[in-house]
């Protein structure tokens, strides 16, 4: 349960379970495996990786627009990958959402090249070796026959978004990636830049391909063209943050009402109340039916009593 403080009338509660940042102390001294910076993801694991040519694959860098960033490099535009990758302890629940903070590679090696990146959402214990493309949710880029570096979904089947987004300009500068399980099996998913994070270069919803489900595990692989040091961010696929949240009740009070809102990605969750917290609360759902106002399920709830509160509950 989240807490929230109001503000000209108005507030919203979310549950941070997951969170590390690449500007935490515990990587100024450089980015290895093992190291956790932050809780509720496992530690970083580069297993995987495939280092031919010998080369730096990950380290930190600060000359992205992110700032601060875990970096993957790749050292040749024909051979080799760039893994890093980390488990999400207990899982990715329904109704909880990833978020990457990322910066990726612009440059195309060629259009007859085997080359790309990807983000993977699977059950794993570990990286997915090159080739080895498994996922409950895979977002790629593969150059081969791909001139404007479009973006490609893998879930339970392939999808190409229409109007094509390219990484030539998702890569310009920071995007945010939001991963959201809306059900056991289906998932709501955006791109945005971090400029303009209600703008997104792709909204998508779909069902998640139900062999390599529960997702307890991600993975970004960087397998594009070399990269000719730290400072080349035309090249280099950078990751400034990842969190997992719990999704928002938003409150608001108009005149002698309560007016509270979530999203309707999630369909399994209603909303409870409490006069009480503790051992002894008694949570009620009889409260109004939700409307749904522009994608937001809307509760209009008359303010009574010293005190109320709330709850979505699955």
């Amino acid at each position: 349960m989240g807490t929230t403080t109001l503000i000209n009338n108005n507030g919203s509660a979310q549950t941070f379970i997951a969170a590390d940042y690449a500007t935490n102390s515990i990587y100024s001294g450089g980015w290895t495996a093992g190291l956790n910076g932050g809780h509720g993801f496992g530690p970083w694991s580069f297993d995987s990786t495939d280092n031919t040519p010998a080369g730096q694959y990950q380290a930190m860098t600060t000359s992205s627009a992110l700032g601060t960033a875990w970096t993957l490099l790749a050292q040749s535009s024909g051979s080799g990958l760039a893994n890093a990758g980390r488990s999400i302890i207990g899982g990715l629940q329904v109704g909880q959402t990833f978020q990457a903070t990322i910066q990726n590679p612009v440059n195309n090696p060629g259009i007859y090249t085997y080359r790309g990146f990807d983000i993977l959402f699977t059950s794993s214990t570990t990286n997915n070796p090159g080739g080895d493309n498994t996922a409950a949710f895979r977002l790629q880029v593969f150059d081969y026959f791909n001139p404007a570096m479009h973006w490609h979904i893998n879930d339970i089947g392939d999808y190409t978004p229409s109007p094509a987004v390219s990484a030539m300009a998702t890569g310009a500068s920071g995007m945010i990636v939001d991963f959201t399980l809306t059900s056991t099996n289906t998932y709501a998913f955006s791109m945005s830049p971090v400029s303009d994070p209600h703008s997104p270069y792709l909204a998508y919803s779909g069902t998640l391909d139900s062999a390599n489900l529960p997702i307890n595990y991600f993975n970004f692989r960087n397998y594009n063209a070399a990269s000719s040091g730290l400072t080349d961010t035309a090249d280099n696929f950078e990751v400034s943050s990842m969190t997992t949240a719990g999704f928002n009740l938003n409150i608001q009070f108009a005149g002698t009402n309560a007016i509270l809102s979530w999203s309707t990605n999630i369909p399994a969750f209603y909303l409870e109340s409490t006069t009480n917290l503790g051992p002894s609360a008694v949570w009620n759902t009889n409260l109004p039916t939700p409307v749904v106002i522009n994608d937001q399920n809307v509760v209009t709830n008359p303010i009574a009593g010293i005190r109320q509160f709330f709850r979505l509950q699955q």
